[in-house]
Protein backbone atom coordinates (compact mmCIF):
# COMPACT_ATOMS: atom_id res chain seq x y z
CA UNK A 1 0.00 0.00 0.00
CA UNK A 2 1.11 3.57 -1.13
CA UNK A 3 2.27 5.83 1.58
CA UNK A 4 -0.58 8.11 0.72
CA UNK A 5 -2.88 5.53 0.99
CA UNK A 6 -2.25 4.25 4.34
CA UNK A 7 -1.86 8.28 5.37
CA UNK A 8 -5.36 8.91 4.10
CA UNK A 9 -7.09 6.09 5.80
CA UNK A 10 -4.93 7.03 9.42
CA UNK A 11 -6.66 10.59 8.71
CA UNK A 12 -10.06 9.40 8.51
CA UNK A 13 -9.98 6.46 10.70
CA UNK A 14 -8.74 9.62 13.87
CA UNK A 15 -11.38 11.70 12.62
CA UNK A 16 -14.45 9.12 12.36
CA UNK A 17 -12.88 8.29 15.98
CA UNK A 18 -12.98 11.96 17.20
CA UNK A 19 -16.50 12.62 19.25
CA UNK A 20 -16.52 16.48 17.99
CA UNK A 21 -16.38 15.31 14.61
CA UNK A 22 -18.36 12.30 15.22
CA UNK A 23 -21.33 14.45 16.41
CA UNK A 24 -21.73 16.56 13.81
CA UNK A 25 -20.66 14.17 10.55
CA UNK A 26 -21.38 10.93 11.98
CA UNK A 27 -20.04 8.16 9.98
CA UNK A 28 -20.04 10.13 7.25
CA UNK A 29 -15.80 10.44 7.41
CA UNK A 30 -14.30 9.64 4.35
CA UNK A 31 -10.31 8.30 3.51
CA UNK A 32 -11.78 9.16 -0.09
CA UNK A 33 -14.46 11.33 -1.45
CA UNK A 34 -17.13 9.03 -2.45
CA UNK A 35 -19.17 9.54 -5.47
CA UNK A 36 -22.54 10.18 -3.55
CA UNK A 37 -21.84 12.63 -0.75
CA UNK A 38 -24.41 12.63 2.32
CA UNK A 39 -24.13 16.06 4.19
CA UNK A 40 -22.16 16.94 6.38
CA UNK A 41 -19.20 14.96 6.09
CA UNK A 42 -15.52 15.03 6.23
CA UNK A 43 -12.77 13.53 3.15
CA UNK A 44 -10.13 13.52 3.05
CA UNK A 45 -8.45 14.34 -0.70
CA UNK A 46 -5.47 15.32 -2.49
CA UNK A 47 -2.16 14.17 -1.17
CA UNK A 48 1.00 15.68 -2.06
CA UNK A 49 4.36 13.97 -1.42
CA UNK A 50 7.78 14.88 -1.46
CA UNK A 51 10.91 13.13 -0.22
CA UNK A 52 12.75 14.99 2.65
CA UNK A 53 16.55 14.62 3.06
CA UNK A 54 17.95 11.03 2.64
CA UNK A 55 16.49 8.72 5.44
CA UNK A 56 13.69 8.41 3.02
CA UNK A 57 11.20 10.64 4.70
CA UNK A 58 8.37 12.40 2.95
CA UNK A 59 6.47 15.32 3.73
CA UNK A 60 2.81 14.97 2.53
CA UNK A 61 0.37 18.34 2.36
CA UNK A 62 -3.36 17.03 2.86
CA UNK A 63 -6.23 18.85 2.13
CA UNK A 64 -9.11 17.55 3.99
CA UNK A 65 -12.69 19.00 3.38
CA UNK A 66 -15.78 19.34 5.47
CA UNK A 67 -18.73 19.98 3.53
CA UNK A 68 -22.03 21.30 4.69
CA UNK A 69 -25.87 22.21 3.94
CA UNK A 70 -26.77 23.44 6.91
CA UNK A 71 -27.88 26.84 5.35
CA UNK A 72 -24.97 28.79 7.18
CA UNK A 73 -21.22 28.71 7.79
CA UNK A 74 -22.01 27.36 11.24
CA UNK A 75 -21.82 23.77 10.77
CA UNK A 76 -18.95 23.60 8.34
CA UNK A 77 -16.50 26.21 10.98
CA UNK A 78 -17.78 23.47 13.86
CA UNK A 79 -16.40 20.24 11.84
CA UNK A 80 -13.10 22.16 10.72
CA UNK A 81 -12.31 23.11 14.47
CA UNK A 82 -12.90 19.42 15.36
CA UNK A 83 -11.24 18.68 12.77
CA UNK A 84 -8.37 20.96 13.39
CA UNK A 85 -7.97 20.12 17.43
CA UNK A 86 -8.06 16.34 16.61
CA UNK A 87 -5.39 16.63 13.83
CA UNK A 88 -3.29 19.13 15.00
CA UNK A 89 0.30 17.33 16.56
CA UNK A 90 -1.54 13.65 16.49
CA UNK A 91 0.34 10.54 15.64
CA UNK A 92 -2.20 8.10 14.59
CA UNK A 93 -0.93 4.81 13.55
CA UNK A 94 -0.11 4.78 9.50
CA UNK A 95 0.54 0.99 7.65
CA UNK A 96 4.30 0.70 6.83
CA UNK A 97 5.31 4.34 8.10
CA UNK A 98 5.57 6.26 11.45
CA UNK A 99 4.91 9.68 11.78
CA UNK A 100 7.23 12.50 12.99
CA UNK A 101 4.77 15.38 12.46
CA UNK A 102 1.17 16.34 12.01
CA UNK A 103 0.89 20.06 11.95
CA UNK A 104 -2.18 21.80 10.87
CA UNK A 105 -1.30 24.42 8.52
CA UNK A 106 -3.90 26.23 7.44
CA UNK A 107 -8.22 26.54 7.82
CA UNK A 108 -10.91 28.27 5.75
CA UNK A 109 -14.63 28.25 5.64
CA UNK A 110 -16.38 29.71 2.17
CA UNK A 111 -19.66 29.21 0.06
CA UNK A 112 -19.50 26.96 -2.32
CA UNK A 113 -20.54 27.98 -5.55
CA UNK A 114 -24.01 26.83 -5.99
CA UNK A 115 -24.80 29.07 -2.84
CA UNK A 116 -26.34 25.99 -1.08
CA UNK A 117 -23.06 24.22 0.12
CA UNK A 118 -20.68 25.24 2.45
CA UNK A 119 -16.95 24.03 2.53
CA UNK A 120 -14.34 23.86 4.90
CA UNK A 121 -11.35 23.38 4.17
CA UNK A 122 -7.94 21.98 6.10
CA UNK A 123 -4.49 21.55 5.23
CA UNK A 124 -2.45 19.25 6.71
CA UNK A 125 1.67 18.89 6.72
CA UNK A 126 2.61 15.41 7.84
CA UNK A 127 6.19 13.92 8.20
CA UNK A 128 6.31 10.43 7.74
CA UNK A 129 9.44 7.89 7.67
CA UNK A 130 9.09 4.22 7.00
CA UNK A 131 8.61 1.95 9.76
Amino acid sequence: MSAEVALARALAQLLAGAPAVSAIAGTRVHAAPPRMLTYPCVSVGRIESRPVGEADLLEHVVTITCASRFGGPEEARAMVAAARLALHDARPAVEGRVLASLKVRFCDVFAAADDELTLGVLRVRAVSEPA
